[in-house]
């Protein structure tokens, strides 16, 4: 599955370690996985990364940043969320372009009063008694999380963001921990691209095909699983059209619906992107199709309306009427002329 969560009563420093291993991240009291993410109507892949600590070493840009902001006093410590730290983060809320966690208490702990499974500290920067920004992160056995960093707009200038981020890498390393987590960066949306100018020798990717950790440098468009399902289901779209078979590509609304804990057991359709026929959703025997960039192989699968959502999206290339659930899979190919038959044959016999 492309997107999961999971609510843990407990969790040891060991087992955050192998989560974060596998591409799974902490948001509030849940962890969660996801390969893809969509902000105004674009769908994105999202790339998780790590640094190695034993290779990661203070460049040009951190000694700058740490010379500049030497007069802040800055301390690290287990982390508590007070009045002063949420009016901080009403402010950083403010500057954003987009809707975040109304407070730190929900974005760390949903709200609840229940004892953190995770084991949290705080990174807090100070000018004179005035806090100016606060970072949280998470430690477990051998790697630790960097969950959030928020700063006062007024100190912008200052690259507290980074700063804060800097701070977190340097105690773990001292630590002595393997590995840092700072999340995933959205190729193609640069709000994330500020990662991977941080110890970029020491930073890796994983890769979803072979869930494998690879350094940054080799990084390419071929590592983008929604460009690879489009290219896919876009060539496939073609060869039906020379035989009269109209279909679209379409990208799935609802790809994330997996994550919300409520129904993390549904197991619901998490394909971002999707190719359908005319009626297919109408028709329950008609098939859809699906490249996964994790076998390589197109899936000509069935499906079911799980339910009528009452939305339709502004875009005509999103699929928004209804959530959906996979039924079975008919025939999995990395040939795309092997589906072509297939699609055409069940046509042919619906139509007879």
């Amino acid at each position: 599955m492309f997107a999961q969560v999971q609510q843990p009563e407990q969790l040891a420093p060991h087992e955050l370690d192998e989560y974060l291993a596998r591409g799974w991240f902490r948001m509030g009291q849940t962890i969660f996985t996801t390969n893809f993410v969509h902000f105004n109507d674009t769908f994105y892949s999202a790339i998780w990364l790590r640094l190695r600590l034993t290779e990661f070493e203070s460049g040009s840009t951190q000694l700058k940043l740490f010379k500049r902001n030497a007069r802040f006093r800055t301390e690290i410590k287990p982390a508590t969320i007070t009045s002063e730290k949420e009016e901080l983060y009403a402010h950083y809320k403010e500057s954003l372009a987009f809707e975040p966690s109304a407070s730190l208490m929900q974005l760390l702990y949903r709200g609840t009063n229940l004892p953190s499974v995770y084991n949290t500290y705080e990174v807090a920067v100070y000018d004179q008694n005035h806090l100016i920004a606060i970072g949280y992160f998470d430690l477990g056995a051998t790697a630790a999380e960097g969950i959030t960093s928020v700063y006062h707009p007024d100190y912008k200038k200052y690259s507290l963001g980074k700063y804060l981020i800097y701070q977190k890498i340097n105690y773990c390393k001292q630590l002595g921990l393997t590995y840092f987590y700072p999340g995933y960066f959205v190729p193609g949306y640069p709000y994330f691209d500020y990662k991977l100018s941080i110890g970029k020798n020491a930073l890796e990717f994983l890769q979803l095909n072979s869930r494998q950790w690879l350094p940054i440098q080799s990084f390419s468009p071929a590592c983008i699983p929604i460009m690879v399902m489009e290219e896919k289901l876009v060539l496939l779209q073609k060869l039906l059209a020379e035989k009269n078979i109209i279909s679209s590509v379409l990208k799935y609304e609802y790809f994330d619906a997996n994550l919300v804990p409520e129904l993390r057991d549904a197991e619901l359709f998490d394909f971002p992107v999707i190719l359908l026929f005319e009626s297919s959703v109408d028709d329950h025997s008609n098939p859809m199709v699906v490249f996964d960039p994790q076998d390589g192989c197109y899936h000509l699968i069935t499906f079911s309306p799980v339910w009528l959502t009452g939305s339709t999206s502004i875009s005509t290339s999103i699929f928004s009427s209804h959530v959906l659930k996979m039924d079975q899979e008919i025939c999995h190919t990395p040939d795309a002329t092997v589906i072509l038959d297939l699609v055409s044959n069940h046509f042919q016999s619906t139509t007879k």
